[in-house]
């Protein structure tokens, strides 16, 4: 091992061990910090300054797609204007690493006046702003990670552990399921997945169909025109009767012989296909596609007619 990785493993150890140490730190100012943003009818305003500003603004993000609406505002533009976006129904998460930073603490009395809780986050318990906050989280560290023992590391990762630890307990506390999550990220692929609908990814035309009649050469040339590895069996109204794969035909044809080419698709459909509404999530289709070991399901209409097929393919968002 070089110096180099051997540096980098002191590291990644002394900031694990960070994490590790905040656990028997979280106390009752925790409890109060969640009450709190669950008691406000307004929004999370993160504010810092510095290395702390920088993990302000993830926090603000994380918080925002986990339910608590929230953005980040740098302390210093509070002096500027920013102000006025804060109103008496919101709550303030205030954030120093030593808790003394003078640009937060001239802020803190502008929101003290108004009524607005606040909510502390530093490395000193004892610190100013510790005492004035309504909440106090507690995220300090015995030291530095970088060699110096000098440079925000083990701290910054301290506090932005605190913050996705404070999400994480909103997520318990309000019931966000993944649903919510989507809706705040339909731009992502699990947004995708769990908003997207069979109707949105299905093939609808040129569908591989035949009649229970068919003969299984004909089938056979149909599935290959319709490139999806399988023929589904629609009967008047084109209500799905059945359905033919790939592996039907190949069983049917090791089964039957010399009689193969007088069958007909009635003779070797599986006459209880999956089937699935244009409504149904395609995170849902997937997890029955693995479910059940196929590759493709039909969606049906109200009468049973056949719309549209999803397979794998289609699911590759």
């Amino acid at each position: 091992m070089s110096r180099y990785t051997e540096a980098a493993e002191a590291c990644l150890r002394s900031e694990a061990q960070a994490l590790l140490d905040l656990i028997p730190q979280l106390d009752d100012g925790f409890d109060r910090a969640v009450g709190l943003i669950l008691e406000c009818s307004g929004k999370l305003i993160i504010t810092g300054v510095g290395k702390s500003g920088h993990i302000g603004a993830k926090i603000a993000a994380t918080m925002s797609s986990t339910g608590t609406p929230s953005f980040f505002m740098p302390a210093l533009d509070a002096f500027h204007g920013d102000l006025g976006v804060v109103r008496e129904d919101d709550v303030v998460l205030a954030i120093s690493n030593s808790g003394q930073t003078d640009e937060l603490l001239r802020f803190i009395p502008l929101l003290r006046q108004r009524g607005i809780p606040v909510i502390g986050m530093s490395g000193n318990p004892s610190s100013l702003l510790a005492k004035y906050s309504d909440a106090h989280l507690n995220v300090a560290v015995s030291r530095e990670a970088d060699p110096n023992g000098l440079a925000p590391t083990s701290s910054t990762t301290a506090t932005l552990a605190m913050g996705d630890a404070l999400a994480c307990a909103l997520v318990e506390a309000r019931h966000f399921c993944p649903e919510d999550f989507a809706r705040n990220h339909p731009g992502g692929s699990l947004g995708r997945r769990l908003l997207t609908t069979a109707a949105d990814v299905m093939r609808s035309e040129d569908l591989p169909v035949v009649v229970p009649e068919t003969s299984l050469p004909q089938v056979v040339g149909r599935m290959s025109e319709g490139r999806l590895g399988l023929a589904v069996v629609v009967t008047a109204g084109r209500r799905v009767a059945g359905i033919i794969t790939d592996g039907d035909i190949r069983r049917a044809m090791e089964r039957l012989r010399a009689d193969f080419f007088d069958a007909t698709a009635a003779d070797i459909m599986s006459a209880a296909p999956q089937c699935v509404t244009p409504e149904s999530k395609v995170a849902d289709i997937q997890e029955l596609l693995y479910r059940r070991k196929i590759h493709a399901v039909l969606v049906t209409g109200a009468a049973g007619e056949l719309l549209g097929i999803v397979d794998n393919f289609a699911l590759e968002l």
